[in-house]
């Protein structure tokens, strides 16, 4: 259990930009510094500011809490929570069979505690039904990545490389509210911006692309179009370090300028601007983020900015090159170690004989009890409690109840389970609904790692024990195995020590965190995966032909220098068409919801909505609207209104903005009741990265009496 310390270096518990932070500790008072980390450079957001205030939020959960015969959660001791817990996971699985025990997780969990989750799952539950809220983050960007580049990591160079660009096209993404420190490292460049509404980050932008919602893909074939017919084109690495080409271009040759304006509704002479600044630039990026990626064509989306990227020889050289913002402060860790359906650690495949084999090794089991892969997120959660899905569910780090698409169904649906396990360390609305609740430590109070978003590896460290009647969420997973009739020692409490398991099993793989230790993170090394332990053939530190020991790896910042991760060492191209959205507008649903985040609001808002200074700044839901279209609709700045699509409605007031689209309205989804802007988002399944299409739904909007 960690001790209280009087200062200790970390990181922010928010974004995956993950700050670096001193906290002190004088008294009752805990108190954040910015460090000179080189992602944030002595710089914070609202957000990161007031994070201490979490540590002594009334209402912490600071006991189990049991469900009993008159339908109230009320306390009890571990040893009864755990029990109960045990008692029924043990009778499901007995009736229906270990896939009727699901595990959702989340990109918020440590390394350590997400590569416990998966192993947990597959060997203590023996269940493929296993995912994490990750999936509705960064799944397209990692399925394009994988397939163009080999390899998925969020931002393949450090973020510091963004401070010398010229030029640099933002494609569905907000970094100025959700995570304002990075835009100092934007400050040289000039940006193109690519989004429905003119955002803070828009606002800085030397040309904004203003695109309907759900046609970014038919733009980014239209700016490949002009990139090969104005002769941007860079021949030479298209032939030397690339395959694929002819086939995407005979898709993009198909999206002239004036038919893309036609879809989009973005000039031609605004898309001509938009590639010759970035053609001839010098040292140019293109980077994405959710807004690109949360569609049911998602993957194919980020493919087509992957496409333009690589027309123009930009990924795998240094001072360019092609990048997606991950969202959650540990959404690159927490896709590569397990916690994914279709995932082993290490980045492995579930289907692959090898990474099966490697993994069972280091688990000391037979590979053949390793389940297959299971449904995704929401796949996962729209079968709960049906007679083919999960009747129990185990549920650490997340709140679909807000944060999924059509929360109504997945609330109903989790009301539906045998028995719901929520563990958090604060209430929450899915919280309301558990059988049982379980206390655990949060940011400042346990030791393990994070991923940021350019792929570093970085140590968090605890400033305080766990408040009395807290555990760990390895201690919970522990407790839960032993129950369950598993030995112990596969299931280690501490973080040093489930990390060098992590190390041993990601060895070899996609994401080879096996050269990283505490030590060398301690020591303050900057390491970035890939980092194995064998730079030279051995293993670090072992004597090589001339006797001498061999160095460390320093880890890959910057990627694709010399070979992308194919085997054959080129990137791809990907044959993708514009298609649109799984919903469009209709007579009785005339516009186009989007949904995003605001500054002072994080994710679902369970932590962020009770942080008072958080609160004033962004306390309640409110529905972005043009002037004309709230005039034509009978609405008033200020006052309620009702949006309504196919599946639901919610319930926000009205925010004028003569800068939005007349045929889109912009809710944020971090709120609430009435107020959850996912009651009306639409869940449509992209084909290969099984991302919800939460960034276009078709709805109306009209003046709301009721309560708000």
């Amino acid at each position: 259990m960690p001790e209280t310390t009087a200062a200790v270096a970390t990181h922010c518990p928010y974004c995956a930009l993950q700050c670096g932070t001193r906290l002190d500790h004088e008294g009752d008072t805990v108190t954040v510094h910015p460090s000179d980390f080189p992602v944030n450079r002595g710089r914070l957001c609202q957000k990161g500011w007031t994070a201490p205030a979490l540590l002594s939020t009334p209402g912490r959960l600071l006991h189990p809490l049991v469900r009993g015969p008159d339908g109230r959660l009320a306390p009890t001791d571990w040893d009864t929570a755990l029990d109960t817990v045990a008692a029924g996971l043990k009778r499901v699985r007995a009736a229906h069979g270990p896939d009727a025990v699901g595990v959702f997780g989340g990109g918020g969990l440590t390394n350590e505690k997400a590569y416990l989750l998966g192993k947990f799952a597959r060997l203590a539950l023996g269940t493929s039904q296993i995912d994490y809220n990750g999936r509705f983050c960064m799944s397209s960007a990692a399925a394009a990545g994988n397939a163009a580049f080999g390899i998925d990591r969020g931002l393949p160079f450090p973020v510091t490389d963004l401070a010398e660009a010229e030029v640099i096209l933002l494609a569905g993404a907000n970094p100025a509210e959700t995570m304002p420190p990075l835009m100092h490292h934007l400050g040289r460049a000039e940006l193109i911006v690519l989004d429905p509404r003119r955002t803070r980050t828009a606002e800085r932008a030397a040309l904004h692309l203003q695109p309907a919602p759900g046609t970014d893909l038919a733009l980014a074939l239209g700016l490949l179009h002009i990139a090969v017919a104005e002769g941007y084109l860079d021949k030479r690495y298209v032939d030397e370090r690339t395959t694929g080409f002819d086939a995407a271009w005979a898709r993009a040759a198909a999206w002239w300028p004036e038919r893309v304006e036609r879809v989009t509704g973005v000039p031609a002479a605004e898309q001509y601007e938009a590639v010759r600044m970035l053609a001839e630039a010098g040292r140019r990026y293109v980077l994405t983020g959710r807004g690109v990626e949360q569609h049911s064509k998602g993957t194919d989306t980020a493919a087509a900015f992957i496409n333009l990227a690589l027309a123009l020889g930009l990924p795998g050289r240094e001072g360019s090159g092609y990048g997606c913002l991950t969202g959650q402060g540990n959404g690159q860790g927490g896709r590569e170690h397990g916690q994914k359906a279709d995932q082993l650690p290490g980045y492995r495949m579930i289907t692959d004989p090898k990474a099966r084999a490697h993994v069972a090794g280091v688990w000391g089991v037979d590979p053949k009890v390793l389940p297959g892969p299971g449904r995704s997120a929401y796949e996962l959660l729209d079968a709960l409690g049906t007679p083919a899905g999960p009747r129990a569910l185990l549920l650490f780090g997340s709140n679909p109840v807000v944060s999924a698409p059509h929360a109504a169904h997945v609330t109903e649906r989790l009301a539906a389970l045998d028995l719901l396990v929520v563990a958090d360390f604060v209430p929450s609305e899915t919280t309301e609904l558990a059988d049982v609740v379980l206390p655990v430590a949060q940011w400042a109070e346990e030791e393990g790692t994070m991923t940021n978003l350019e792929g570093r590896v970085l140590r968090r460290r605890a400033l305080l024990p766990p408040p009395p009647g807290v555990r760990s969420d390895l201690e919970v997973l522990h407790g839960l195995a032993v129950r369950l009739g598993e030995p112990g020692h596969r299931y280690p409490v501490a973080p040093r020590e489930v990390f060098d398991e992590l190390r041993a099993a990601s060895a070899g793989g996609r994401a080879d965190y096996s050269g990283i230790t505490y030590d060398r993170l301690d020591a303050g090394e900057a390491l970035y995966w890939p980092c194995p332990d064998s730079p030279a053939g051995g293993p670090s530190g072992a004597p090589g032909r001339d006797g001498r020991a061999r160095p460390a790896h320093p880890g890959t910042p910057r990627m694709f220098l010399d070979r992308f991760a194919h085997p054959d060492g080129r990137a791809r191209f990907a044959e993708v068409d514009h298609r649109g959205p799984a919903e469009t507008t209709t007579a009785d649903r005339p516009l186009y919801a989007t949904t995003g985040r605001v500054l002072a609001q994080y994710q679902s808002g369970a932590q962020t909505r009770r942080v008072p200074e958080l609160n004033e700044a962004a306390g309640e839901v409110f529905v972005e609207v043009h002037p004309d279209t709230a005039e034509r609709f009978g609405l008033r700045e200020g006052e309620p209104a009702l949006v309504s699509s196919a599946r639901g409605g919610t319930v926000a007031r009205v925010r004028l903005d003569g800068t939005l689209r007349t045929d889109t309205v912009f809710l944020p989804f971090h709120f609430p009741g009435r107020g959850r802007a996912n009651l009306l988002t639409n869940p449509a399944l992209d084909p290969h990265s099984r991302m919800p299409e939460f960034k276009v739904c078709a709805v109306r909007i009209e003046p709301w009496a009721g309560p708000v």
